[in-house]
């Protein structure tokens, strides 16, 4: 299995805080060094090798994450929380799922 992560970098050259929050808990959790190849998609370069992939796979959040398996198939995620639980296995609490999308969809509210 070969990992892509794509994480953006903002104009200010630095990585944006979900991007870094995320490298940052991989890390942790010790599955950043299951991650082959880590691409910039920045904000300064729009032809970038992330923003290509953003493209290419029609993601326009970041980070994200690509996974080439063995036997040829491949997955996007968008989802970190989904990503961790489909291809490590990880458990994310409710809590932290439901954040998540909360945030990667502003026009959803709390009822």
């Amino acid at each position: 299995m070969n990992i892509t992560m794509v994480k953006k970098v903002k104009a200010n050259g630095r990585p944006c805080r979900k991007s870094a929050s995320v490298l940052s808990e991989l890390e942790t959790l010790g599955l950043l060094r299951s991650i082959g190849r880590v691409v910039d998609a920045d904000e300064r370069n729009p032809r970038s090798e992330g923003f290509k992939l953003a493209l290419q796979h029609s993601v326009d959040a970041a980070p994200f994450f690509i996974v080439d398996r063995e036997d040829g198939t491949q997955s996007v995620y968008t989802a970190y929380s989904r990503f961790l639980k489909d291809v490590f296995n990880h458990e994310v609490s409710e809590t932290k799922q439901a954040l998540e999308i909360l945030s990667q969809n502003p026009d959803l509210d709390f009822l």
